[in-house]
């Protein structure tokens, strides 16, 4: 049988560890089994393991690259939106342009083939930045699907003129709305105005959420609320969270339930958490970071991302999600197999779900996107950094990343 790509002995990653052939037509999967029968150009996997793309929840390509114009001085949450806000004022959609496609080829460079990236929307940038991306959407399609959600950085009920914004960039094909409620002095009725837009336009949710250390006042139970009133159950996201990292073991175990329960996925964002909490400490320093995989086992879709690189907010980053999910081990001290393969499902499998993502996957009749890492088990992939060494996007090659050769002397 004739196919125009077959990938020999890959490691899918299912629990007997055997090796199967993927064979691929018309940029599908057209079949999977074990020395498959088939002719076409082949790829030897020899037993590597191959995922079906990674995927970004949430990433700020918008303001990446920002360090050549914002000193970082204190490492906080303030000073990061006031040197963006400033740095923004100045954004050109070319701009925009060339520091996002630079922050998204290394994103391609490191597997991935799915993102939501979050864009800021009001009346200073107005849509520039939006334009900017919808433009990044087109010209990058043939390696990676994005999807592009406005949302106002600076606050919405407090910045006269920034839902006019918000409407208009979802008019303008923006795909998701967000918010960040702790921006404004009445964050419920902020949370309330997002649900609305999302009820007129049809679209997700996703809200930065209870950013901080001190959970005496959480705004997840007001999402969970109006999830379940607007049947969007399914369609919510909520990131960072640090303030549930503070919470005692009964109330975390709450929260999780009422997660689950109202269908509201939980993306945690390790880098930035870390480098933006604890900073008002001068010893014993908090981490943080939310632990994601004990929402896991409660039945709460969870995702890790990268969320901010190279500026205020996070003045580093590589965009390697392999990365994020070995440091959220490290940080949630997350040691055995199984606990490192599912850190590796938050930046596939799990963010397949929360984005909806209804075609994610390695089966018949699924996109043939894949990305081979060097490792041969899902766990050695999060414990050893394995680098990717080659993507398919509909069954097109798309990055090569050769070994590194070891030269001995003689």
């Amino acid at each position: 049988m004739q196919f125009d790509l077959i990938l020999r002995q890959a490691q899918l990653g299912g629990p007997d560890g055997s090796l199967l052939d993927i064979a691929v037509r018309d940029g599908r999967v057209a079949a999977i089994g074990p020395t498959l029968p088939a002719d076409g150009p082949e790829e030897q996997v020899s037993g590597r393991l191959v995922l079906p793309g990674l995927v970004e929840t949430h990433i700020h390509l918008d303001k990446s690259c920002l360090l050549g114009r914002c000193v970082c001085q204190k490492g906080t949450l303030d000073e990061a939106v006031g040197l963006v806000a400033a740095a923004k004022r100045d954004f050109t959609d070319e701009d925009v342009y060339a520091r996002a496609s630079r922050t998204l080829e290394r994103a391609l460079l490191h597997g991935t083939m799915r993102m939501r990236t979050h864009v800021e929307v009001d009346p200073r940038i107005g849509l520039t930045s939006l334009r900017a991306l919808l433009r990044l959407k087109r010209e990058y399609a043939w390696a990676i699907d994005i999807e592009i959600c406005v949302f106002p950085q600076e606050g919405l009920l407090d910045d006269p003129g920034c839902e006019d914004v918000l409407i208009a960039a979802l008019q303008e094909g923006a795909d998701v709305v967000g918010g960040a409620p702790y921006m404004d002095r009445d964050s419920h009725g902020q949370i309330a105005r997002i649900f609305a837009l999302a009820q007129r336009f049809g679209v997700d949710i996703d809200f930065h959420l209870d950013f901080g250390l001190d959970p005496g006042h959480l705004d997840i139970e007001e999402v969970c609320r109006l999830t379940e009133a607007t049947g969007w159950g399914g369609r919510v996201a909520v990131g960072h969270v640090t303030k549930f990292s503070s919470l005692p073991p009964s109330r975390f175990a709450a929260v999780a339930g009422r997660l689950a329960d109202a269908g509201v996925a939980v993306t945690v964002l390790p880098s930035t958490d870390l480098f933006l909490t604890g900073r008002d400490h001068d010893h014993d320093v908090p981490r943080g970071v939310t632990p994601a995989h004990r929402f896991l086992d409660r039945g709460v879709t969870c995702s890790l991302s990268t969320n901010n690189v190279l500026n205020p907010f996070t003045p580093f980053g590589d965009c390697s999600l392999i990365r994020i999910a070995n440091l959220y081990a490290n940080i949630a001290q997350v040691g055995t197999p199984e606990g490192m393969a599912a850190c590796l499902d938050m930046v596939s499998i799990q963010s397949a779900r929360l984005m909806n993502l209804k075609d994610y996957g390695i089966a018949p009749g699924r996109p043939a996107d894949f990305v081979i890492l060097d490792c041969d088990s899902k766990a050695s992939a999060v414990a050893e950094l394995a680098p990717p060494v080659a993507g398919f996007r509909a069954g097109r090659r798309t990055f090569t990343r050769p070994a590194p050769i070891l030269h001995r002397v003689a």
